[in-house]
């Protein structure tokens, strides 16, 4: 059986839908052909045992009669009417004696030659046939004071065999307008559960054509396909929305890094045509294309780590005392800005542990702290504290200085987002800083988010789990 399907299969376009379709109907014809089969059967013996009551029924009712009178072996010939009635179309009523000879018979279209009669002792029931012909033979002793003998009763099942064959040929012609009717279902059946494959396959064909604004029609429905479409849908939106931001990043990328380059490029030029033999020119220009290389460094380094906290690849080690980790971070980190003041409070976090590498921590401190410093032009008063929520531990950093406008602070976390490019060109910075820490931050399920306010300040909040949750 498998390997017929395999063969009906077809080899180069077997597709989903077509195979549905195949053991759908296969699924459906055979339930219906065992239903059928079942059904015939039942329905046969049923009509078969029916037969059967109706002879017992009878016989009984012969016996009774001849034991209440008593019949002897002369009397039993007187007795043909009251058997003819007994017997019903094709049917044949003998009495014999204990030798077997026929002392009675009554017939009706039944030779008497096609059983041949036989005495018993106990009531017996036989199915027999004769060639096409399907009999039903009842043999049962007669017992009276005068007579010992048998009642046999013998019915062709012509009327029965006949209603079973028209339900056969009933059964057959259903069948036949089954597997129609089953294919026909099951083509129509496959084609509704494949048809969000094949509108998903068609956007896929019309995405690589044309681009990945392409989206799946999702009907309003609640089915496993229809989640599928959805998915696809969302899983392009994030894919569009990756490529957007890679192309946003080479872009960025590019120019930031083309700055530096044609900086340095225009002193050399500069050295080439008469600045060698001057001094004044040789150092200015040695000077600038140094600092330019320190700032292609910085983005260098800056873009490897955020590429290593996207991907993922951070070991994740033992808890740590934050509390400890923070204070020696922040050592290091204010030794960078003599001229800031700091105020630093760490109490409400003893104790607590956090997953958490100490390097990465330091960075992210690093990031804000510079940050804050950068965006304090005049008051340059920095607080860093630690404070206890739930099963979280937070880490502000507050400045007071230009803040951040609200237009502005949906894009602070994207890679060179600058709010003020001249300023903070000037300050050195790359506009990588947030991002990086944002990233670090996420590899570690933690949060961070920025509160601002023009002219009065910002507030930087680090949210990460403890190692307890």
């Amino acid at each position: 059986m498998m390997r017929w399907i395999r063969t009906f299969l077809p080899r180069s376009h077997g597709s989903i839908r077509w195979k549905l379709t195949i053991w759908i109907s296969l699924l459906l014809i055979t339930l219906f052909i065992v239903y059928n089969i079942v059904q015939y059967f039942v329905i046969n013996k049923w009509l078969i045992d029916q037969e059967q009551k109706s002879m017992e029924k009878s016989m009984n009712e012969m016996e009774i009669y001849l034991q209440e009178k008593d019949v002897s072996a002369a009397e039993i010939a007187d007795y043909r009417s009251f058997m003819t009635k007994f017997n019903q179309e094709n049917q044949m009523i003998r009495i014999l004696d204990q030798e077997g000879t026929v002392l009675l018979k009554v017939t009706d279209r039944l030779p008497e030659q096609w059983v041949e009669p036989q005495a018993v002792q106990k009531r017996v029931l036989i199915n027999a046939w004769h060639y096409e012909d399907h009999l039903l033979i009842m043999r049962s002793p007669l017992i009276t004071t005068n007579f010992s003998g048998t009642i046999e009763m013998v019915t062709n099942l012509e009327n029965t065999d006949k209603l079973s064959d028209m339900l056969l040929l009933v059964m057959f012609c259903g069948g036949i307008a089954a597997v129609g009717l089953s294919i026909l279902g099951a083509s129509v059946l496959s084609r509704q559960f494949v048809k969000p494959i094949t509108t998903m396959n068609a956007t896929m064909i019309q995405i690589q054509q044309k681009g990945l604004h392409k989206r799946v029609d999702v009907p309003d429905q609640h089915d496993e396909l229809t989640n599928l479409a959805r998915m696809f849908n969302r899983l392009m939106d994030e894919l569009e929305l990756s490529f957007q931001q890679q192309k946003q990043f080479v872009e960025d990328a590019s120019h930031e890094l083309r700055t530096p380059v044609a900086i340095i490029e225009g002193h050399i030029n500069l050295l080439k045509r008469w600045g060698k033999h001057d001094p004044d020119i040789l150092n200015e220009s040695l000077d600038v294309s140094a600092q330019e290389l320190t700032r292609l460094k910085t983005i260098v380094n800056e873009l490897l780590l955020l590429s290593q906290a996207e991907s993922g690849h951070i070991a994740m080690e033992a808890a740590v005392d934050l509390r400890q980790t923070v204070q020696h971070a922040l050592a290091n980190v204010v030794q960078l800005h003599p001229d800031a003041a700091f105020d630093i409070h760490m109490e409400f976090i003893s104790g607590i542990e956090v997953k958490i590498l100490p390097q990465h921590m330091e960075q992210i401190l690093r990031i804000l702290v510079d940050n804050a410093v950068k965006y304090s032009p005049v008051t340059k008063e920095i607080r860093v504290q630690g404070i206890r929520r739930d099963n979280d531990v937070c880490i502000q950093v507050t400045d007071k200085g230009m803040g951040i406008p609200a237009e502005d602070l949906p894009y602070v976390f994207d890679r060179f987002y600058r709010v003020d490019k001249a300023r903070i060109r000037e300050q050195g910075g790359t506009g990588l800083g947030l991002a990086i820490a944002e990233r670090l931050v996420k590899r570690y399920n933690g949060l961070i988010f920025i509160d601002s306010r023009v002219d009065e300040g910002t507030t930087v909040t680090v949210l990460l789990p403890t190692s307890a949750s």
